[in-house]
């Protein structure tokens, strides 16, 4: 008997530890990329230097977490000026109409021991596609950096075409390829 009351007890505090539970990506730890090529023969990658990523679940598989992600378009970072700031032009990004790249997650399925297809809705450049992105789950880890906080690293990656955006229209697929790569890296960790 008393055995069976501390399983159900523990199931109860499981239970409720899940009634919503929020990760947030730790900027420090933390990546959102891009791979483009350029001329069919160079791999050309860039990264938004302020973002915010969090994932939501009421589930302690993830089953059902919602994933949402905001990113400063005008933080785009290639390591080169110039192109920089001909990427935040209206030939590109166009920065001072379309400020915001955001994701939210419509959702997840499991498709591995450790991976999941996380489909969502993808904005960007003023247009909203969904977009299936293949996702990760790299483990799990104590961080002596943030009181021992349990964090998670979680990786993403898909394959999206610049032209569903209207991104670069008059750069043909020969000069810079309309497929780009999307890999960003997080390290998540409960949201205070």
């Amino acid at each position: 008997m008393k055995k069976i009351s501390i399983t159900v007890l523990l199931f109860i505090t499981t239970a409720a530890a899940f009634a919503q539970t929020t990760l947030k990506a730790d900027p420090y730890h933390s990546k959102l990329g891009f791979t483009i090529t350029h001329l069919g023969i160079t791999d050309i990658t860039g990264f938004f230097d302020k973002f915010e990523t969090s994932i939501t679940a009421t589930k302690s598989d993830f089953s059902d977490a919602v994933v949402t992600m905001t990113a400063d378009v005008n933080s785009i970072n290639t390591a080169v000026a110039p192109r920089d700031n001909h990427l935040k032009s209206a030939d590109f990004f166009d920065v001072a109409k379309y400020p915001t790249m955001t994701f939210k997650s419509t959702s997840v399925k499991k498709s591995g021991s450790n991976t999941f297809k996380l489909t969502g809705d993808l904005t960007l450049h003023g247009i909203t596609k969904p977009v299936v992105l293949d996702v990760t789950y790299r483990g799990s880890a104590k961080n002596p950096a943030a009181n021992n906080a349990e964090v998670a690293g979680i990786q993403l990656r898909g394959v999206i075409r610049r032209s569903d955006f209207g991104i670069g229209t008059k750069f043909p697929a020969p000069m810079l390829s309309d497929e780009v790569t999307i890999k960003a890296d997080g390290e998540f960790a409960p949201s205070k």
